[in-house]
């Protein structure tokens, strides 16, 4: 099976805007669609309480006809059109869709932040996990995030096997971004962070990438938005994954990230597994 994540940064700006950006986020929507999916899953829709609009299902469906839709959005007492989540499958898949709230501090349950499909044999489930902010403001609640997360995936595995995915928000060894030495304190590569993704690994999961390419540099899923030449000096940051179950780990084939030219922030990630 083939799957693709990727936080999209506004669902609504890529389907319907007309700005030079949005017309490089719909070719990548193209890009994928061309790829063949079983499943995709988007992180940071920004989408309103109601979801999609008829518009958006519209341009979804010429995009990637033969598929559904589910999704979630933000919803009071969480910030209005803030993190939200997708999934688009393939017809004649028949997945159980959940909602999970995993008790995480408050409104991070409330903010759209994960999805679950439960197949016959395995869930496939996506994150979009809480930044820990300027300042760092945000890093102690991220921490019980980071817990109450793994002890839900964990909750999973002991069914059946897991595939997870989404926007990690958090580079887990010094190879997984371009200048760890000038961002020891920044969110997504302190050692709080990062001591919580080996946590997460430890508790019987496996970083599909690294198991594939253990050595190999210079190869991330984020650039800087608004600094103009972060993706032209491959200045990035791995901060999104595919994660499954160790015990399916030797099933993967490829887990790569797909180019999406001169457009900056995050790219989107391929995995294909023999299930």
């Amino acid at each position: 099976m083939k799957f693709i994540s990727w936080n999209i940064d506004s669902i609504n700006a890529a389907l319907t805007g007309t700005s030079k950006r949005a017309g490089e986020t719909r070719e990548v929507l193209h890009k994928i669609a061309g790829l063949s999916p079983d499943i995709v899953a988007i992180q940071e829709t920004k989408l309103s309480k109601n979801g999609p609009t008829n518009k958006h299902l519209s341009v979804l469906d010429e995009i990637f006809p033969s598929y559904q839709v589910v999704w979630r959005s933000s919803v009071e007492p969480a910030r209005k059109g803030y993190a939200g989540t997708m999934y688009l499958y393939r017809d004649g898949l028949t997945p159980q869709v959940t909602y999970p709230k995993i008790d995480a501090p408050a409104p991070m349950d409330d903010e759209g932040r994960m999805i679950t499909l439960e197949f016959p044999d395995f869930y496939v489930t996506e994150v979009y996990t809480p930044n820990s902010g300027s300042g760092l403001k945000r890093l102690d609640e991220r921490q019980v995030w980071d817990d109450r997360y793994r002890e839900y995936l964990q909750s999973l595995d002991q069914k059946k096997p897991v595939i997870a995915s989404g926007d990690f928000n958090v580079a887990h060894e010094p190879i997984d971004l371009a200048h760890p030495e000038n961002n020891h304190h920044s969110a997504g590569f302190t050692d709080e962070e990062r001591e919580h993704f080996t946590k997460l690994l430890k508790a019987g999961f496996t970083d599909s990438f690294r198991h594939l390419h253990p050595e190999e540099k210079g190869v991330y899923s984020w650039w800087a938005q608004r600094v103009i030449t972060s993706k032209q000096n491959n200045s990035g940051w791995r901060i999104d994954y595919w994660l499954v179950s160790d015990r399916i780990a030797e099933q993967i084939q490829n887990s790569s990230m797909i180019d999406t030219g001169e457009r900056r922030d995050h790219t989107p990630i391929e995995l294909d597994i023999d299930l």
